[in-house]
């Protein structure tokens, strides 16, 4: 009498998911066939292109203009993102808008092209605006510019349907503009991080007395300075920059991605609120040498 023995069979096996890298590639690979297509059906759109990117290289890249005529716009750019100014994020800004634009090409599929005279005023307000910056020195003005000219010529050679399209991400490239001069500006958003502050503080029973932008403990244990970058200046602006990219991706209705960019803004605050609160914790219960030093740093 024979026994019956039972095997077991290995189960069906879920097929792998394909590697990250295949997706990036095949992406790259679909955006290239469809920039290829394009140069082949508009070859004069694709020479406009090639004549603006070679402008904007000479001008904004080769030509030095500032600081004494020692740096051109871009490298004026480049040293102007440092953590001094808080602006290391300026690096990543061209690459988002170049990612953006990239993203957006399979929209443009079927879209009428046709051009529009309203691109030429723009290309003239950029070239205006790039000889203020040049005339003026500030070449702050000279990468405001970029945009503008860059919309203009989407605009007049594509038509507006195109450039609604990548309308945000040629708007996107406006946060590589280095704001933090205005860090002089910022008394009144210094008060009120103090003054929020200093009630969270008494609320949980850390027994702040605020003076002015001055946090000082009632026992007179520790005291600080609410210095201009610390009123939430600096993080206000990697915030907004990573809302606006949020809200892009995530919301279909203008007036849903309005609300939450400006709401950016108050949670910029907030967020503030809390780090300057765990700092004065900090120093109340560890070290106030500590807690203004390694701590904050």
């Amino acid at each position: 009498m024979s026994e019956n023995a039972s095997v077991d069979l290995p189960s069906a096996a879920k097929p792998p998911l394909p590697p990250l890298s295949d997706e990036i590639t095949g992406w790259f690979r679909e955006c290239g066939t469809l920039i290829a297509e394009w140069t082949r059906r508009e070859p004069r759109a694709a020479i406009w292109l090639g004549v603006f990117i070679a402008t904007i290289l000479f001008f904004f890249g080769l030509l030095p203009l500032f600081s004494n005529h020692q740096l051109t716009a871009f490298r004026w750019a480049w040293q102007a993102w440092n953590p001094e100014t808080n602006y290391q994020h300026g690096v990543l800004i061209p690459w988002i808008a170049a990612f953006l634009i990239f993203h957006s090409l399979p929209k443009l599929r079927g879209l009428p092209v046709a051009s529009s005279r309203w691109g030429a005023w723009w290309l003239v307000c950029g070239v205006l605006l790039f000889l203020v910056s040049a005339r003026a020195l500030q070449p702050r003005l000279a990468l405001v510019a970029v945009p503008l000219l860059a919309f203009g010529l989407v605009l007049y050679v594509w038509g507006s349907a195109v450039a609604r399209v990548l309308l945000f991400p040629i708007l996107f490239l406006l946060f590589a503009v280095p704001l933090n001069f205005i860090e002089q500006a910022t008394f009144r958003l210094q008060f009120i991080t103090t003054a929020l502050s200093s009630a969270v503080c008494n609320f949980i029973g850390i027994q702040i007395a605020p003076f002015g932008t001055t946090m000082r403990a009632v026992d007179d244990s520790f005291y600080f300075e609410i210095a201009g970058g610390c009123s939430g200046i600096n993080s206000l602006m990697a915030i907004t920059m990573l809302t606006a990219i949020f809200v892009h991706f995530t919301q279909d209705k203008l007036w849903k991605k309005l609300v939450l960019f400006a709401l950016s803004a108050v949670f910029a605050i907030i967020g503030n609120v809390a780090r300057i609160t765990v700092i004065m914790a900090v120093a109340k219960y560890v070290n106030p040498t500590f807690a203004g030093g390694t701590f904050h740093t």
